[in-house]
C-alpha cells in the first residue's frame, strides 16, 4: 500500500512539474491598474514596472513599451509584491489523526510531498516562505535546494533544518514509540543541556539551515506537552543564540506561554512564534526589545473544525481551545502597542495553499488592510533580514501577484490570486 501511494504521488508530481515549466526570461513592462508596493501606504495608478534579469529595474509612470520589452497588461488588476509566509512546514506530511504518519513516510517521500506543497503555496501567491521545521531533519534543506536549482517549482525558502528541543519536548514526535527509538534524522535537534543546544545549532547550520528554530514551551500539537510550560531554558536558548548570531543567522522560538516567551526574549531570540498566552508584561517586553511576533491567528479555527471531524487527539483539541481566543486577544493588544508583527500561518497544520485565509483575521483583530498586506510583504522581509524580496522597488526580485478585486476594500481578495510571478517568470 505504501509503495502504491508512493507511485501515485510521483506520477502526480511529474504531471505538475511538466505543467509548470516556466517561460524563458525576458524584459517585461507590466502595466498595473493599482500598485501597492509593500513598503509605503500609497496606492498608485498609472504605473508601469520594468523587469529585467529577474529583478525590478524601474517603477514609473506608464509610457511607450521600451525597445526589446514585452508589455503585460495588468491594468484591470491590483498589483502587489509576492506574499511571504513566515511560518510554514512545507517539507512535512501535514497534520492528521495518525500520530505515526511522519515516521511512516521515508525522507524521500517526505521531500516529494514537500514538492507538492511548494507548488500549491506558490500558486497561492506566496513567493517566499520561512519554513520553520520538519520532523524529518534536513528534508527542508533538500527541498529548498531543489527549488533553487529549478528542479521543482516553489517559493523561495529559508529553512530551519530541524527543531532545537528538549527530549520529549514540543519539537519531538511523542506518543508513537519510545523517543530513543525514533529514527536519527527525527532527533537532530534534541538537546538536554546548553552545550548540546550549541552543538546541535552548529550541526544544523553546517548542514544548510538558514536560521534556527527553538522550542521554548510545550506545543498544542505534541503529545505530553503543555503550551504554557517552559521547555528550553533561558541558558539553553542563550547558547543557541550565541552560536547562530556569531554566524549572522537569526533565531526564532516556538513559545506559547508567557514565561517561555520571556525566556526566549531575554536570551536574545529575534522572533517568537505563536505567542498565544502572552500577557501584558510579556508584550511590553517584546515591544521594548524590538522582538518580532509571528502569530497564527487563523489556525485555531481550522484545528477546532477539521480536527474534530477527523478525530485528532482530544489532547490537541483541548489545548487548541485553551489558546485560540487568548492568542487573538494578545494579537489585538500587540497591534495596539505597535509591536513588530510578521505574517505567519503554520500552514501544514492546515492545507498548504490556503495561506491567505489569515488576512481576514488580522484585520478582524485590529490591523488595517494595508498593515496586514505589509506584514506579508515589506515587513516580513525586514523580519527575515532580506533586502531582496517583499517590495516593488528597483533591485529586488521581481516577485508579483495580481488580483482583480481591491484588497484594501476586501482583504479576502488575497485568498484567491489571479496571477503570480516569481523572478520575472509568470507562474500563472
Amino acid at each position: 500500500m505504501q509503495r502504491l501511494r508512493y507511485r501515485h504521488l510521483t506520477a502526480a508530481l511529474a504531471a505538475t512539474f511538466l505543467a509548470a515549466s516556466p517561460a524563458s526570461a525576458e524584459t517585461l513592462y507590466i502595466e498595473a491598474g493599482r500598485l501597492i508596493d509593500g513598503v509605503s501606504n500609497e496606492v498608485r495608478t498609472g504605473q508601469c514596472i520594468t523587469i529585467k534579469d529577474e529583478r525590478f529595474a524601474a517603477v514609473s509612470a506608464c509610457g511607450a513599451t521600451p525597445a526589446g520589452a514585452s508589455r503585460v497588461d495588468w491594468s484591470a488588476f491590483t498589483v502587489l509584491p509576492g506574499l511571504i509566509d513566515l511560518h510554514t512546514h512545507l517539507a512535512d506530511l501535514g497534520q492528521s489523526a495518525d500520530l505515526a504518519a511522519p515516521m511512516k513516510a521515508s525522507p524521500a517521500e517526505t521531500a516529494l510531498v514537500g514538492a507538492r506543497n511548494a507548488r500549491v503555496t506558490l500558486d497561492a501567491g506566496f513567493t517566499a516562505v520561512r519554513d520553520v521545521g520538519t520532523y524529518r531533519g534536513l528534508t527542508d534543506v533538500a527541498l529548498r535546494n531543489a527549488i533553487e536549482r529549478g528542479d521543482v517549482p516553489g517559493p523561495r525558502m529559508w529553512v530551519a533544518g530541524a527543531y532545537i528541543t528538549i527530549p520529549k519536548g514540543g519539537g519531538e514526535l511523542n506518543g508513537v514509540v519510545p523517543n530513543e527509538q525514533l529514527p536519527p534524522d527525527m532527533r537532530l535537534g534534541v538537546a538536554a543541556t546548553p552545550e548540546e543546544a550549541a552543538a546541535k545549532t552548529t550541526y544544523l547550520l553546517d548542514h544548510g539551515a538558514d536560521f534556527i528554530k527553538t522550542i521554548a514551551t510545550g506545543a498544542v500539537l505534541a503529545i505530553g506537552t503543555e503550551p504554557g510550560a517552559p521547555e528550553l531554558t533561558e541558558e539553553q536558548l542563550r547558547a543557541v543564540v550565541k552560536v547562530a548570531h556569531a554566524r549572522g543567522k537569526k533565531v526564532t522560538a516556538h513559545a506559547h506561554g508567557a514565561i517561555g516567551i520571556q525566556n526566549a526574549i531575554n536570551a536574545g531570540v529575534d522572533s517568537i512564534e505563536h505567542a498565544s498566552l502572552a500577557d501584558e508584561a510579556t508584550l511590553q517586553l517584546a515591544k521594548k526589545r524590538g522582538t518580532w511576533l509571528v502569530m497564527d491567528i487563523y489556525n485555531g479555527t481550522y484545528i477546532d473544525e477539521e480536527g474534530t471531524k477527523e478525530g485528532w487527539p482530544e489532547e490537541y483539541l483541548r489545548k487548541n481551545r485553551e489558546t485560540t481566543d487568548t492568542q487573538r486577544e494578545a494579537f489585538r493588544r500587540a497591534v495596539e502597542l505597535g509591536i513588530n508583527i510578521g505574517y505567519g500561518t503554520d500552514a501544514g497544520v492546515y492545507p498548504h495553499g490556503l495561506n491567505g485565509r489569515q488576512f481576514r483575521n488580522m484585520v478582524k483583530y485590529g490591523m488595517t488592510p494595508m498593515q496586514a498586506i505589509q506584514s506579508a510583504t515589506g515587513r516580513a522581509a525586514v523580519e527575515m533580514g532580506r533586502e531582496d524580496i517583499g517590495a516593488i522597488v528597483p533591485g529586488r526580485f521581481a516577485d508579483l501577484i495580481a488580483v482583480k478585486a481591491d484588497p484594501l476594500a476586501d482583504i479576502a481578495a488575497l485568498e484567491k490570486i489571479d496571477h503570480v510571478m516569481k523572478g520575472g517568470t509568470l507562474v500563472r
